[in-house]
């Protein structure tokens, strides 16, 4: 697809593509999508959700969130729908396979969401737009894979905004020696031999327009003695 040659040119245009919509899901997303946010990944953003081809980008797509608006005028609205990367997958030609309430969402009435159901796949225009997550700072989730104190996963939730995280570095307290994360796959950033003590975070964002890239670092500590399955509040969000 070139739609990304154009979207470089433009941040704000709309980008011709297609889309589809998960065939055998409920209304939300799926609760194991490539991006590894398990449960919440399918109940993100109300549940409106995309799996995303290119744009996935090697897991850095995760947690974006894009403008979809069907083009068909006899069905679709003006708004379309607000949808968030939860996941990888492409099905005909398609730049995003939404969940079934995003899907509908973009239709105009109950009646004209049910034709676009019957088409399976439709052309959209698309855009990348900040995410808004009203009242939520950045929080880590420790994956359940995590081993204290000998191997530390997690991804991160409620990225406001419309940059990328392309690095993640975590560092002791006390001394400030930082450790480079690697992106095992998705949004899942992970660490053999974490440092000890209470540890700071520092996340790299990027705007892949300009190469504008700024190193940010939350207020709030992951604990010494962190668990798996646990989730942290930053107590900061970023808004750019």
């Amino acid at each position: 697809m070139e739609s990304h040659v154009k979207a470089s040119a433009c941040s704000d245009c709309f980008i011709q593509s297609r889309a589809a919509y998960y065939p055998n899901s409920d209304e939300q997303g799926t609760d194991h999508g490539r991006c590894g946010y398990g449960s919440f990944g399918a109940t993100i953003n109300g549940g409106d959700v995309s799996a995303a081809s290119d744009l996935y980008r090697d897991g850095v797509g995760c947690g974006a969130c894009y403008q979809v608006r069907c083009t068909n005028s006899a069905y679709c609205s003006d708004k379309g729908a607000t949808i968030v990367i939860t996941d990888h997958g492409s099905s005909d030609r398609t730049d995003f396979i939404l969940s079934r309430r995003a899907f509908g969402r973009m239709a105009q009435t109950s009646d004209a969401a049910a034709s676009l159901f019957s088409l399976g796949a439709v052309d959209i225009e698309y855009r990348r737009v900040s995410c808004s997550y009203p009242s939520k700072n950045i929080t880590i989730k420790i994956d359940e894979s995590s081993s204290f104190p000998n191997y530390l996963a997690f991804v991160i939730w409620y990225q406001q905004g419309k940059r990328d995280n392309i690095a993640v570095q975590l560092c002791e307290t006390q001394n400030f020696v930082c450790k480079l994360l690697d992106r095992s796959y998705g949004a899942v950033w992970t660490t053999s031999s974490p440092p000890s003590g209470p540890l700071q975070i520092r996340m790299l964002f990027s705007d892949g327009d300009d190469g504008d890239e700024s190193w940010v670092a939350p207020v709030n500590y992951i604990p010494q003695y962190w668990k798996a399955g646990d989730t942290y509040d930053t107590g900061l969000q970023v808004d750019f």
